[in-house]
């Protein structure tokens, strides 16, 4: 009742204040000055009507709305209504916020311990295996694997050796070009599949390398060289027309299937599963790791091994070569790869004979390459002569 009538008599008063200046208007006097203090007076009329209004609406909302209440962070609230009351006093509400926040610092450091130890969004922990599982179906289709002995079933002028000399020269050019390890590892598979099926003459050996490592720089790398790039580093042995045609002639043999896992895409899987073992990440395993890897590369053996198996040999070496004494294949390893040591024995031996040099000791550029600081020199260390055989026995026999 009370706010009623004082929005009447407010509203009476702004009626009478609206009447006088429009009476003080139409009074005689000059046209301009009459136009002067109409739009004045108007102007007064509206703020008064206005402020009136707007106390108006304060009076109402002072007598309806309920007491002030204390803005609460969500998380501060409880199931409790009387926790709101007065009576209910702070202190408990402390406590309460107190013993959460000590349990959210103690989920967080479980959780960032979990984060740590198993999940990295960049390896799609939660995909992992089957993702695992489809690139092992990929790598044995047959359209993406090489003739396990092409160069004596296909090929009439091009030997062992100079597919190995081949493979030594185009890491050079990876490395003058600083290309990935993916770029590398393409251009190789893509050379094997090609000579798989093409009859190719010697001087063109060399055009099929640099026109290879060309579709596989387009297809990994964000900036790869130029045509022009790949001449010149043949000396300008082939013109750009050639290089393109072999380009060409590559992809129709491919069927333009230029994506397939390769041995490094494998090993970065292996490798951070035995890294688990240490307490810090260890560099020497895994630049140890990738320079066995570039070994096989060399290797014309090597090409009847699936890219998974190969990866799963060179993460046993390694393991091995950095710790003799002890067993380098685990229960985890096996599971995850799917590889039992009594399978990698023959992978694994003509690795280590790469290793140490008695294959292909004349191709040094990954030798070099891994001898670098950069690298922590992995090519430089040693490894026993030979390696156990029980190591290459099942682990549920030991």
């Amino acid at each position: 009742m009370a706010a009623s009538s004082f929005i009447k008599s407010l509203t009476l008063t702004s009626h009478f204040i609206t009447i006088n200046h429009s009476i003080s208007i139409s009074s005689p006097g000059s046209v301009a000055s009459n136009n002067s203090s109409l739009m004045v007076n108007q102007e007064n009329s509206v703020r008064v009507t206005r402020l009136a209004k707007k106390r108006a609406m304060e009076a109402i909302g002072s007598q309806l709305q309920p007491a002030n209440k204390k803005r609460v962070v969500l998380g501060e609230l409880s199931t409790n209504p009387k926790v709101d009351q007065k009576k209910c006093g702070s202190k408990k509400l402390k406590r309460a916020v107190k013993a959460s926040t000590m349990v959210v610092k103690e989920d967080e450091l479980v959780l960032n311990k979990i984060v740590d130890e198993l999940i990295d969004p960049q390896m799609c922990e939660t995909y992992a295996s089957d993702i695992y599982e489809y690139l092992c179906n990929m790598e044995m289709e047959v359209k993406r694997r090489p003739i396990a002995d092409y160069i004596e079933k296909v090929q009439k002028d091009v030997s062992v050796n100079m597919r190995g000399v081949l493979v030594d020269w185009l890491v050079e050019v990876a490395e003058e070009y600083k290309l990935l390890p993916d770029t590398l590892y393409l251009t190789i598979s893509y050379i094997d599949r090609f000579l798989s099926v093409n009859v190719l003459n010697r001087q063109r050996l060399q055009l099929l390398g640099v026109s290879s490592m060309l579709i596989a720089s387009k297809y990994e790398e964000i900036t790869p060289p130029h045509t022009e790039d790949f001449c010149y580093i043949t000396d300008n042995t082939y013109t750009k027309q050639e290089v393109v045609k072999m380009e060409a002639d590559v992809l129709k043999t491919l069927k333009f299937e230029m994506g397939n896992p390769t041995i490094k895409t494998f090993l970065r899987r292996f490798t951070r599963i035995a890294q688990k073992e240490y307490d810090a990440h260890n560099l020497q395993l895994e630049f140890l790791s990738y320079y066995l890897a570039e070994l096989s590369l060399l290797d014309y053996n090597c090409i009847k091994f699936l890219p998974s198996m190969v990866a799963a040999s060179v993460t046993f070496l390694s393991r091995f070569m950095l710790d003799p004494n002890s067993h380098p294949w685990n229960l985890v390893l096996e599971q995850l790869s799917g590889y039992k040591p009594s399978v990698l024995k023959e992978c694994v031996q003509i690795l280590h004979d790469l290793q140490s040099s008695r294959r292909a000791g004349n191709l040094v550029a990954i030798r070099e390459k891994y001898n670098q600081h950069k690298f922590k020199c992995v090519s430089g260390l040693s490894s026993p002569s030979v390696i156990p055989s029980s190591f290459f026995d099942d682990i549920k026999d030991q």
